[in-house]
């Protein structure tokens, strides 16, 4: 995935519905700047459906401090004890150590300035209290726009209650939104009274022009008169604006016809955005056949019931909340809810599977955008397969079928989290014991990476003796290859060697071939690069660069790329070298791996200081440092690794002298991610470079000159080229 982290440009988030027509309420959103300036945290309360999130966004929107304006979305989240890393994920906080997201967030905010948006946290206020009461206290730059129900309860907060729009605006926003579509609207007397019955509420405004394409404003009065006498008559639990409120949705609800009722409960099973075919396949059958789900669902658009968002994975539509809420209440009245469920998490199943499949193709950043997009949803079929007494084994299978988004994507803290709670109980031997080796193995990899070795060999161990017990040579393959991982980081080249060599030659028996296999070889160059023998590190990364260029398979050849230009740099060919770790370093950012991006950054800065550039070497090595706390341990702690870096500051202080080198890095300490990388692709002359636009290496790395060009790949291209790892 993307690195998304861009001080210079603040984000104001996206929102359920359209922002471009945005109807009165000028004096609150004054009055919501000046709490904003009077207050650390202000909390824009009211009922459901009155504009909360509209009118924060554009407060939002009209704050520049230094860091940008951040928005994390919480209404999809089930889990009280994931809203740390809901906020590590929107404020795009790639963190690769082991330390709990508490403690990045607070560190990645300590120094920085910046508004952040939380919205829809009123389900999980304990756990948001406690969290932005601890990040308010760490980071002093910090301001927080709360949007809620109900206030967070945290000292010093400001309340900011949002009333419903006056009868003017409502009138406004409701021809505004009836001419969008193609229907006009004279203001009158029974516009003016369907606003003043709809209580002014947004929400209940917008649901009511979906309907004025088809019936005319007296024709909504008798409906929404005879659904509010019926409503009246009952017990009345709550403010009378959420009875409006709930009363105008429910009044929607009845307007539509029985499969658009059908779909709209099934749909709400989906958590944030979801595409037509999940919709298709989720909500289809038993009275909505699958051929019809998108004329259906196309109904529910035109009625407001539904949001269409264009994003980088296609087309997505969104349920709001409050809408998703009633349709939960009906589903549950149906006594289908649990089937529907059900088959949520066997879609997500599916295509967690499918994704695994074309990581290692040419569609690798479609499918990191797609498992982006997806992620509440994922998330919520983990937690439905956690739920189940059976079910553990398939929330180990899809914990670990995502090892590439953990693992490629930046998202080693949540990977951790998944895999540690699938992985609690005990589960039988059986048919569920591959999918417990594999989470065993992934946890290992994300431990290792996280710089965590006694979880890893922990976790690796236990995978390795289980794998004897049941015979299983593709586990087996995998928890020797990331033993010799470890050993890699810890220094101990040889036993990596040793376990690396007997790792690939696993899985040539096998078959095996993805890209985990081809990080395999890699690391196996690397090895013999640190040994000394560089021609056949270059020789076997030019195998996998061979076979990642067959398959489409970019982030692997992002590595064998930093291999060979270590190779290059060692031999003096630096053109060479900053070709390599420039196409490099696009394609480790554009999947916002971090790892892979701060070791190409490490090393493009001892290429510039060896072609006289000692000032802007001491700005990127600046820059690395600044992207080190949130990978783990400076390269890894490893001499080998560090080599480089030390070689670099020697040289770059020794030419400009301790002041202007320790100057140098301050400043390259002070550059945000998208910042740091844009600055490491400048190039010589500091000519500014579009990420983008990066261009192809200048030059071949150099070949073993012995019938290297002869040799095969370490896994053959046959049989199992593309299945799922382990």
């Amino acid at each position: 995935m993307r690195d998304h982290q861009r001080t210079e440009d603040p984000v104001p988030g996206n929102l359920p519905l359209e922002l471009d027509a945005f109807v009165g309420r000028t004096a609150e959103l004054t009055g919501l700047g000046r709490a904003l300036d009077a207050s650390r945290l202000v909390t824009v309360t009211g009922p459901g459906g009155v504009g909360k999130s509209r009118l924060a966004a554009r407060a939002g929107a009209r704050r520049t401090p230094r860091d940008g304006v951040w928005r994390a979305e919480l209404a999809p989240l089930r889990d009280p004890e994931f809203v740390d890393h809901a906020l590590v994920e929107a404020l795009a906080l790639t963190d690769h150590t082991a330390r709990p997201p508490l403690d990045a967030l607070g560190d990645h905010l300590a120094g920085r300035e910046l508004l952040l948006v939380l919205d829809g946290f009123e389900h999980l206020v304990d756990g948001c209290a406690h969290l932005v009461g601890e990040l308010l206290r760490r980071a002093p730059g910090l301001r927080v726009l709360a949007v809620g129900r109900r206030p967070l309860g945290v000292p010093g907060e400001l309340l900011f209650p949002l009333a419903p729009l006056a009868e003017d605006d409502a009138v406004r926003l409701l021809r505004e939104r009836t001419e969008r579509q193609g229907v006009p609207l004279a203001d009158g007397p029974e516009v003016r009274e369907l606003c003043r019955r709809l209580d002014g509420i947004p929400l209940a405004v917008e649901l009511a022009a979906g309907r004025l394409r088809a019936l005319a404003p007296r024709r909504l009065l008798d409906r929404l008169g005879d659904r509010f006498r019926l409503l009246d008559g009952g017990p009345c639990d709550g403010l009378p604006r959420h009875r409006t409120l709930r009363t105008a949705i429910g009044w929607s609800h009845e307007l539509c016809s029985p499969p658009e009722r059908l779909l709209w409960a099934r749909l709400s099973v989906f958590a944030g955005t979801f595409d037509l075919e999940a919709a298709e396949y989720v909500c289809s059958g038993d009275g909505l056949p699958a051929d019809e789900v998108l004329d259906v669902l196309t109904r529910l658009l035109e009625q407001s019931v539904l949001a269409r968002e264009e994003t980088p994975a296609g087309v997505r539509y969104r349920m709001l909340d409050t809408v998703r809420a009633y349709g939960a209440e009906w589903l549950t009245a149906t006594g289908d809810a649990e089937r529907l469920r059900r088959r949520h998490r066997d879609w997500y199943l599916g295509l967690a599977t499918w994704c695994e499949l074309e990581w290692f193709s040419p569609r690798q950043r479609e499918v990191a955008a797609r498992v982006d997009a997806e992620l509440p949803n994922l998330r919520e079929a983990l937690e439905h397969c956690l739920s189940e007494p059976d079910g553990t084994h398939l929330g180990q299978y899809l914990a670990g079928s995502l090892w590439f988004h953990w693992v490629g994507c930046g998202r080693l803290a949540e990977g951790r989290h998944w895999l540690v709670r699938c992985l609690e109980p005990e589960t039988e031997r059986g048919p569920g014991e591959q999918s417990r080796l594999k989470a065993l193995w992934v946890l290992g990899y994300v431990a290792v990476l996280q710089g965590d070795p006694v979880t890893a060999l922990g976790a690796l161990e236990e995978c390795r003796e289980a794998a004897e017990r049941v015979a299983s040579p593709t586990a087996m393959a995998y928890a020797e290859h990331r033993r010799g991982c470890l050993a890699l980081v810890t220094d101990d080249t040889a036993r990596a060697e040793t376990l690396l060599r007997s790792a690939l030659e696993r899985y040539r028996e096998i078959g095996e071939l993805n890209s985990n296999v081809l990080m395999g070889q890699v690391e196996l160059a690397m090895t013999r690069a640190f040994q000394g023998d560089l021609a056949d590190a270059v020789r076997l990364c030019e195998d996998v660069r061979r076979v990642c260029e067959d398959h489409g398979e970019r982030w692997a050849r992002g590595y064998a790329l930093y291999v060979l230009a270590y190779a290059a740099w060692r031999e003096g060919e630096l053109a060479t070298a900053r070709g390599l770790l420039t196409e490099g370093l696009e394609g480790a950012h554009s999947f916002r791996d971090l790892l892979g991006s701060v070791l190409a950054v490490e090393l493009l800065a001892m290429v510039t200081v060896a072609e006289g550039d000692a000032a802007e070497a001491a700005v990127l090595q600046g820059a690395a440092s600044g992207m080190w706390p949130s990978v783990g341990l400076p390269l890894f702690g490893s001499a080998y690794y560090n080599a480089p870096h030390e070689r670099c500051e020697a040289l770059a202080r020794e030419r400009l002298g301790d002041e202007r080198y320790a100057r140098g890095v301050r400043e390259g300490a002070r550059l945000g991610r998208e910042a740091a990388v844009a600055r490491a692709l400048r190039g010589p002359g500091g000519g500014s470079r579009p990420l983008s636009a990066v261009p192809s290496p200048r030059g071949a790395a150099p070949v073993a000159r012995d019938g290297a060009d002869q040799h095969e790949p370490a896994a053959p291209r046959t049989r199992r080229g593309g299945e799922t790892a382990g």
